[in-house]
């Protein structure tokens, strides 16, 4: 796994999700970000365009791609035409498959595959991932939201925090991780056990909050949630009993390529635009880009791109050989979603900064798309992980024993 290429048919496939970003979102973007509208019409024909079924099978209406075929790399493809456009509306693409469709799809019973994947898989309903709290973030093993198995059902009581795609008009479900007991480790040292739960939208005692009033990411459906005697059926355990934090660690490994994918978008995105404005520029009897101080900024980001394309579409590549004889391990897979991750979100940040300042005093001004490319960056460095817990994976995958 030291070398990836991209085959014809995944240029052919970003082809067809750039003509359709460019045709169906680019020219709308700044009007949805200033009035923080969501676009559910435009999250739909997304959906008819076969971006939320990439990594599923047939039977529920995926597109069953075989491994040989890159289904990952494809939404990964996808992710990053989408970002590349808009940054809210490609975390939608990515929350909404990683986090919302891979979790019952791999944990899910069959019963609760064929109830909830159908729509979600055909873009026509969203589903959130409910794992952050308000006092356990990177810390997620510190969940305090509780549930209690009473006559058949579970009661949840408690709340969960910045939870993408959880209050749009067409979110179906929010999957969240709630303390079910406790458990005795090996140690004798009592742990909590955390279960994963799937609550329909509606269900009594499920608040979803007011939205958040964010830096970025404007398009972005986003909500904190709070549960207070609200009451499941038992089935609606997601996978073991117990296990929910492992489950969702495990699905956390895909977002952070996912996530990479985005900041590629973004990083693309700087690149194009920042070419095109030093060569247009005038000032001092030629264009901006004639000067070194300029032109080797923008060479500094088409190198990042590079960069952080190769490692994403390298880990993308190992994702979809996973399994396969001679493919990559869990660790080796882990691992290099990390180092991906880190840097392509870190260089996106690093990106936009250089972008803001090649436009100057317009980079300032919200009429030019580097100034929403600014305020979107950030939180790349924060979601799905943070760079320092990034760094944490990567110094233990070398074997050191940093806490």
């Amino acid at each position: 796994m030291s070398a990836f290429e991209l085959s014809r048919e995944h240029e052919e496939f970003r082809r067809s999700v750039r003509d359709f970003a460019e045709a169906e979102i680019a020219p709308h973007v700044a009007q949805w970000d200033r009035e923080h509208h969501f676009p559910v019409d435009v999250v739909h024909r997304m959906g008819k365009l076969g971006l939320f079924g990439l990594t599923a099978p047939e039977e529920y209406g995926g597109a069953g791609l075989g491994a040989e075929d890159g289904p990952f790399t494809s939404l990964c493809l996808a992710i990053e035409e989408i970002g590349r456009v808009d940054q809210s509306l490609g975390v939608t693409l990515e929350a909404g498959v990683g986090l919302g469709i891979n979790p019952i799809l791999t944990f899910g019973t069959e019963e609760q595959k064929q109830q909830w994947l159908p729509d979600l898989l055909a873009g026509e309903r969203l589903a959130g991932f409910g794992l952050t709290e308000p006092g356990a973030g990177s810390d997620a093993g510190a969940t305090r939201t509780k549930a209690v198995l009473d006559a058949g059902e579970w009661v949840i009581d408690g709340a969960k925090q910045f939870i993408t795609n959880s209050g749009s008009d067409i979110t179906s479900l929010v999957t969240v991780t709630a303390r079910t007991g406790t458990r005795t480790s090996a140690s004798g040292e009592e742990k909590p056990e955390i279960s994963a739960i799937i609550v329909p939208s509606g269900t009594p005692g499920f608040t979803v909050e007011p939205s958040y009033d964010k830096l970025g990411w404007h398009i972005s459906d986003t909500h904190p949630l709070s549960f207070e005697d609200c009451r499941v059926p038992e089935a609606n355990l997601l996978g073991d009993r117990g296990r929910g934090y492992a489950q969702f660690l495990s699905i956390l490994d895909d977002g952070r390529v996912a996530i990479a994918a985005l900041a590629v978008g973004l990083i693309q995105a700087c690149v194009e635009q920042c070419a095109a404005y030093a060569a247009e520029r005038q000032t001092m009897g030629g264009p901006i880009g004639r000067k070194q101080g300029v032109a080797f900024q923008v060479a500094d980001l088409e190198t990042m791109l590079h960069s952080s394309r190769l490692l994403t579409y390298r880990a993308a590549a190992m994702k979809d050989a996973m399994g396969q004889p001679g493919g990559p391990s869990t660790a080796e897979f882990k691992h290099a979603a990390a180092i991906a991750k880190l840097h392509a979100s870190e260089s996106a940040v690093t990106a936009t900064r250089i972008a803001t300042q090649v436009f100057g005093g317009y980079g300032f001004m919200e009429e030019y798309p580097v100034a929403r490319f600014y305020r979107d960056a950030k939180i790349l460095e924060i979601g799905e992980g943070t760079s320092e817990v990034q760094r944490m994976l990567i110094a233990r995958g070398l074997g050191l024993p940093v806490e």
